[in-house]
């Protein structure tokens, strides 16, 4: 009788232990469905694959990426505020993105911390050879027409501007600037397809034509046209920002757009719902070189869907101590 007890009480033991067990190794994301959004923009899924990696790492249950407008990734971010599935974007530029974050409720509706990636410029630039050759150092000096005529490609007299798709916030700033310098009678703001406006950009460059283009970093274009060496960035003579009331650097020097940094932003209960995907979303950075490295790859061919995937895992590998950090980190948000 009292072997028989002493065996039921160790088995009961034993029994505890290993449900303690399983419950203390089981991955906190099971049964939590992932929603990841970027826009149409191939270059932001590789700082996204990186996150969804993290996210299976943890047990999540990470759905194909959905690409849309960057309006509706907000809107449909706070559309799912108490949701316990997971609603988020890995490319929230701050502070461009500021009005449409704001539009659908911000912070009280979303949750927002940590920066992912740092450094993010953009702005105007034009070939060192002709900015050089005619002294040019602000976009507001093509309010000359003479100046503004070195850019011209179609023969209309105006400087043709590669510029910004509309819906992605930057189009608003250039509109914006063009008013308040009185640009619009000597500059083209030509829109469209971004990758396409760019590569004729290129090659009028190959042919050693004036060029006036909009980009911004971490992105491909600054690997073929070197700001310094092929290119200039063109600065502004004031601050003139539909969103922002200082566009000036530290030491003076004034390119009209702020330094961003790309954030990750998720549905606003996440923290309180899943605290693990929270703490890592706040955790997680990636250096912009790396992003721009990898977007190279992408000009290069490299740019199907299973080619970033590889890349961002040819990442994780070669980063292995920072990723699996972030992972550590959100795991002890559970304790």
């Amino acid at each position: 009788m009292i072997d028989g007890i002493k065996k039921g009480v160790i088995g009961t033991v034993c029994l505890m232990f290993v449900s303690t067990f399983a419950i203390a190794n089981e991955l906190p994301g099971k049964g939590i469905k992932v929603h990841a959004m970027h826009s149409n923009i191939a270059e932001e899924k590789f700082q996204t694959e990186i996150i969804n990696d993290a996210l299976k790492t943890l047990g999540y249950d990470v759905l194909p990426i959905d690409e849309v407008a960057y309006a509706v990734i907000y809107q449909t971010i706070a559309q799912h505020k108490a949701s316990k599935d997971i609603y988020y974007t890995a490319v929230n530029w701050t502070p461009l993105h500021e009005s449409m974050y704001e539009k659908v409720g911000g912070d009280k509706i979303m949750y927002r911390k940590g920066e992912y990636v740092s450094g993010c410029a953009q702005g105007y630039l034009i070939d060192k050879k002709t900015a050089e050759k005619y002294h040019i150092k602000y976009i507001n000096d093509l309010k000359d027409p003479k100046i503004a005529a070195l850019f011209d490609t179609n023969g209309d007299g105006k400087a043709d501007l590669s510029g910004c798709n509309p819906g992605w916030g930057c189009e608003k700033v250039i509109e914006y600037q063009l008013d308040a310098f009185g640009l619009r009678d000597t500059i083209k703001h030509n829109q469209g397809e971004y990758s396409a406006i760019i590569a004729g950009t290129i090659e009028r460059y190959k042919e050693g034509k004036p060029i006036l283009y909009y980009t911004w970093t971490p992105y491909w274009v600054s690997g073929v046209l070197v700001p310094g060496k092929d290119t200039t960035w063109l600065q502004v003579t004031k601050t003139a920002h539909p969103i922002t009331k200082d566009t000036a650097l530290p030491n003076g020097d004034n390119y009209g757009f702020n330094v961003n940094a790309m954030k990750i932003v998720a549905n606003g209960d996440i923290a309180h719902n899943n605290p693990v995907a929270a703490k890592l979303f706040e955790v997680a950075k990636l250096n912009i070189n790396d992003i721009s490295a990898e977007n190279m790859l992408i000009s290069k061919g490299e740019k199907s869907e299973k080619d970033i995937q590889r890349h961002a895992k040819s990442w994780i590998k070669a980063n292995q101590k920072i990723f699996d950090g972030w992972i550590a980190e959100a795991k002890a948000a559970l304790k």
